[in-house]
């Protein structure tokens, strides 16, 4: 008898990637070239994580839907320009390869559930050398956008893998609330977007303020899987 799958779905910004700096910059590039007061970067980090349409709604309130257009087209654009530059950079938090690396060997699948457009996510996968890494990948390209819970749902519909074996792990509240809804484990971090306390009121399980203490908090949130049926050496 084969062990049961257990799965840990990651989002990307605010998580694995420091990616802050580079939206609040494409944020207020896409809104200069529309003639737009663009939003302080405090209040561009309370929408990370959402897909972009709903980010940019939410900074950008009092814009038509033309406007609207535009300036998502805009935001896109600034990312495909920022990448061709030599000196452009999507650092990881400290222990990122590390605690996949850890996650594999103790025979987690691991899946991604982030804001990004599936083009950032590719970028990712490239420069980090993660293609295989992961083996369900969801963007709002594909599944309803934070807090809808269906990108775990797609993730473990793809994986086989049930509720009580899959845990979200993610920095804003959108994350925590997402794994909630779609009845999994929910471990936020604290050095994302949103607070600890913003994500233990969103109903997380687990908060960590460190990567490397990820694998004990996903065995707590999982089934156990009996001796007999662990991964061998």
């Amino acid at each position: 008898m084969s062990a049961p799958h257990r799965l840990v779905v990651f989002d990307l910004d605010g998580t694995l990637v420091d990616s802050q700096a580079n939206i609040a910059r494409a944020v207020v590039d896409s809104a200069q070239l529309l003639g737009l007061d663009a939003p302080p970067a405090a209040e561009v980090s309370r929408v990370i994580g959402l897909s972009l349409g709903e980010a940019l709604a939410r900074l950008f309130p009092h814009i038509d839907a033309e406007t609207h257009r535009r300036l998502d087209h805009e935001y896109r654009e600034c990312f495909v320009r920022y990448r061709t530059m030599p000196d452009y950079k999507e650092p990881l938090f400290d222990g990122t390869h590390e605690i996949l690396e850890a996650l594999d060997k103790a025979g987690y699948l691991l899946g991604i559930a982030t804001g990004k457009a599936m083009r950032g996510v590719n970028y990712l996968l490239s420069t980090q050398g993660w293609h295989g890494r992961f083996v369900t990948i969801q963007t709002p390209d594909i599944a309803p956008g934070k807090p809808h819970p269906g990108m775990v749902l797609q993730a473990m519909a793809e994986t086989g893998v049930e509720p009580q074996n899959t845990v979200m792990i993610g920095d804003t509240s959108f994350d925590i609330e997402m794994a909630r809804a779609a009845g999994v484990g929910a471990v936020g971090v604290s050095w994302g977007n949103h607070s600890v306390s913003e994500l233990r009121a969103a109903g997380a399980h687990r908060v960590i303020d460190r990567l490397s203490d990820l694998l004990h908090a996903v065995d707590a949130l999982t089934v156990p899987i009996p001796v007999a049926m662990e991964k061998q050496p």
